[in-house]
């Protein structure tokens, strides 16, 4: 019991932190995405095709989140985002005070959109909301088309799902229709898109999603 009671006491502080933090992104009217997934499936290549596409006509910041070095964010900003690192130290998910750690960092007002790369994981990520306005779940067919049923907390709560590494498909036992239906179970409102942000494929439909979102945020 006390276990558990514990564990309500920090996602109730989190909660609390995440809705200020959600509130400072909303006064500074930007659109804020969690990505979420497991080690390798591509976050930090699909975060530097989306960049190279639209920061011609957004502004881009970055928060990178990881166990240790800085290499992440690195790239990004190779790509021309700003941004900031955290580092948990061993810890398997940011949280919401991580983040509002580091907002004073970034220059939020000029931004147009903040991209939050969750610490590697398909677990602990999904219960810790950090005020983000979209999560986002991405796997890769490289891990195997199980992952919906085995981790169904984080396809609840996404707004959109993404198979990345579709480019491997010829070489791999991976059914994209059973994960399409099988993460339209778990949350029959999460959108669902396939691409190849290494070689480009369906990263224009991704684009356009990231401009929808964007534009109802504006208004």
């Amino acid at each position: 019991m006390a276990k558990l009671d514990i564990g309500k006491k920090i996602q109730s502080e989190n909660d609390l932190v995440a809705a200020e933090n959600r509130r400072r992104f909303a006064d500074a009217g930007v659109l804020v995405m969690n990505l979420i997934s497991s080690p390798g499936s591509g976050k930090t290549t699909l975060l530097e095709a989306t960049i190279d596409r639209l920061s011609d006509r957004a502004k881009i910041l970055v928060i990178e989140g990881d166990v240790s070095t800085q290499r992440d964010i690195e790239r990004v900003r190779a790509r021309g985002a700003g941004g900031v690192q955290i580092n948990t130290g061993g810890g398997c998910h940011l949280s919401a005070k991580m983040v509002a750690g580091v907002l004073d960092d970034l220059d939020l007002d000029s931004a147009d959109i903040v991209f939050i790369e969750n610490v590697g994981n398909l677990i602990c990520p999904a219960t810790y909301d950090l005020g983000e306005d979209v999560r986002v779940g991405i796997l890769a067919t490289t891990e195997g088309d199980d992952k919906p049923m085995k981790y169904p907390a984080i396809f609840h709560e996404a707004r959109l799902a993404i198979v990345n590494k579709i480019d491997l498909l010829p070489h791999l036992a991976y059914d994209v229709e059973k994960v399409t239906r099988e993460v339209g179970v778990l949350n029959p409102d999460c959108e669902i898109l396939t691409l190849s942000a290494l070689r480009g494929d369906g990263m224009d439909a991704w684009i356009a999603w990231i401009e929808d979102r964007l534009s109802r945020k504006k208004e």
